[in-house]
């Protein structure tokens, strides 16, 4: 017999709508225990999805998908919208090459209505839709699923402060569950928590209308003090004084008062506000206890939950990149009272945990506002402090005018952590650091860096620390290559590269993660092998030295190669006037889908055996040119 005996009967919303509301709360388990079963094994984001099983049910019985669209902020939450949207068989291979994106995708499916993974966009991408639906004539309806720890982006109010102005039938679902990926944090935060209260105003307001509905007099003169009463007792006022019109509290794992809920709200018209009270790893007991734990684990077993391996007996584990860079900060705020650390909603990700421990007073996570980090991190530096960001590379992306205009146009010594440089694997293209360096090394001021190994990155950072200017230190995510870690910190000479291994005929510029396959293909081609450093400023030396006595120049980096660090070396020579054959390797010129990372290396041609079989491939050309006869 199967364990899913409803969810299997459905292949799209459609069949879900002709379901009888009593089945909805069935379906509702089913659905939660299909993706514990899926995660466990594939791995994946966890916690977010069961939270959101009774909602995303809700929301395709009611409203007509896909022409009514749904577009979920963030996206991670959509696992139960794919398995309900045809696309339950794809899990097997969810996040995995070729297979299901973790994340929305309007190229995926029709219900996919916009393409998310980085915050608080859905409000702004709904109202534009909306916007168009009344333009065009049509009267589907546009609804943004945003959660609370969303709401602490800038963006999400940007929208909402254009939303009474426009007018539209969009739905804002405000998913409520206290939590963002790391706890939420800033006065937004703590205003919504005591969203509850709202409760005891709703079971107050049904009484006294029943009681004042026989003396009209007395409920008119009730009615005007409510309307200063609700401020003080309800959230209704934040919202709607930006035009909506609040609906709520409800209980989010209620299915039955959520498809109440929204067929009422369903049929008003103009800009409306669901709140929705939900909890992060509801119904998994283990996701429950730990919601952040389970926000995004690998495989595991579902009966007993995470475990951590056993380090085998004869290895010492080798450390992430994530935590060099945590302890190097607790290491440096011991030697510094001025260092300051600061993340945009990421302190386990990007290794703050320790250092928020250890150093309250100057640990600041700022929510999800890139914008506010870096210029928060401009007015610190103004001060005499020594801010450090920790971020990932794909976030920075979020905060590029406050790094030029706050930061580098000012010559303020912040250092960037950039975390997740380069290939990212599961998930996909919207978190690929696939442009930092040629989006930071045009930038004026700047000093760019990118480690070979872990002990490279440590001195970097503390590089880094040292300057009177703006630098990025720029790492992979996942274990370094095993070099020994120096507990003592020592700046590295400014834009001074070094060379590996002494080869000929062909010299490899590595940079950053590149260094450990070009040194494997060195070896096969007796090469040359430079480890460049630094991307801003170049070893311009360096680089004219092995152009000038090699026969091929080969740039190797994990980043775009328009305008990347090969880019520069090209400026380079072509600036010293010096000519010879340069082979740039680097990552394509599209968005690199979602995968193993080790698969989407070699799909690159950046894997040793992609870049040995380039510099053949150009070796073979370039010596054809030069036999006799070949030039006409």
């Amino acid at each position: 017999m199967s364990a899913y005996p409803l969810l299997e009967t459905l292949n799209d919303p459609s069949e879900l709508r002709r379901l009888d509301r009593k089945q909805l709360a069935a379906l509702a388990g089913e659905l939660r225990a299909f993706i514990v079963e899926s995660v466990s094994k594939t791995g994946g984001h966890l916690s977010s999805n069961l939270g959101t099983v009774e909602l995303t049910i809700a929301l395709h019985y009611v409203f007509s998908t896909p022409e009514d669209r749904i577009i979920w902020d963030v996206g991670h939450q959509t696992y139960g919208h794919k398995i309900l949207t045809g696309r339950r068989a794809g899990m097997a291979r969810l996040r995995q090459k070729g297979g299901v994106a973790g994340f929305p995708r309007r190229e995926e499916s029709p219900y996919d209505a916009f393409g998310t993974a980085h915050s608080s966009t859905s409000i702004s991408a709904a109202l534009g839709m909306a916007v168009a639906a009344r333009a065009l004539g049509r009267t589907n309806r546009a609804i943004a699923v945003i959660g609370d720890g969303a709401m602490t982006g800038g963006m999400a109010f940007e929208a909402l402060n254009n939303v009474k102005q426009s007018g539209a039938n969009v739905i804002v679902v405000l998913n409520d569950n206290d939590m963002s990926i790391s706890e939420n944090v800033g006065a937004l935060n703590n205003y919504l928590a005591r969203l509850m209260s709202g409760r005891f105003y709703a079971a107050t307001k049904k009484t006294a209308d029943k009681i004042l509905s026989v003396s009209p007099p007395m409920k008119e003169l009730a009615k005007r003090f409510e309307g200063h009463a609700k401020g003080m007792l309800t959230p209704s006022t934040l919202f709607e004084e930006f035009g909506l019109n609040y609906t709520g509290p409800v209980d989010g794992h209620n299915i039955d008062v959520l498809v109440d809920t929204l067929n009422n709200v369903k049929r008003l018209d103009g800009p409306q506000f669901l709140h929705v009270v939900t909890k992060k790893g509801q119904g998994y007991a283990y996701a429950e206890d730990d919601p952040i734990a389970y926000h995004g684990p690998g495989r595991f077993d579902p009966s007993v939950g995470l475990a951590k391996p056993a380090p085998a007996a004869d290895a010492k584990p080798r450390p992430t990149y994530t935590q060099v860079f945590g302890d190097w900060l607790c290491d440096m705020a011991q030697l510094d009272k001025r260092l300051v650390g600061i993340t945009p909603a990421m302190r386990e990700g990007s290794g703050l945990v320790r250092f928020s421990k250890e150093f309250p007073d100057r640990y600041f996570d700022v929510g999800i506002a890139e914008q506010h980090a870096v210029t928060f991190a401009a007015g610190l530096a103004c001060d005499g402090m020594k801010p450090v960001v920790a971020i990932y590379s794909t976030f920075l992306q979020r905060a590029y005018d406050q790094l030029i205009h706050d930061v580098a146009l000012q010559k303020l010594p912040v250092v960037f952590a950039l975390d997740r440089g380069g290939l990212v694997g599961a998930d996909g293209p919207t978190h690929h650091g696939a442009f930092d360096l040629s989006y930071l090394r045009c930038i004026p001021n700047m000093t760019v860096m990118a480690p070979a190994d872990e002990n490279e990155c440590r001195q970097m950072l503390y590089t880094g620390f040292t300057l009177d200017g703006p630098s990025a230190v720029r790492y992979p995510r996942g274990t370094g290559t095993g070099a020994e870690i120096l507990a003592q910190m020592k700046a590295l000479p400014v834009g001074r590269g070094e060379v590996r291994r002494e080869g000929r005929r062909v010299a490899i510029l590595a940079f950053g993660s590149m260094v450990k396959p070009a040194l494997d293909v060195a070896a096969e081609l007796n090469a040359t092998v430079a480890n460049m450093r630094f991307v801003k400023p170049l070893d311009e030396a360096l680089v004219l030295r092995l152009a000038t006595t090699h026969e091929l120049v080969v740039t190797v980096e994990e980043n775009a190669l328009e305008g990347g660090a090969g880019s520069a070396v090209l400026e380079s020579l072509a600036a010293q006037g010096v000519e010879v054959p340069v082979l740039q390797l680097g990552l394509p010129d599209h968005f690199v889908e979602h995968g193993d990372p080790a698969l989407l290396l070699a799909d690159c041609g950046l894997d040793a055996a992609g870049i040995s079989r380039a510099i053949r491939e150009r070796l073979s050309q370039d010596d054809a040119s030069q036999r006799p006869g070949k030039a006409a």
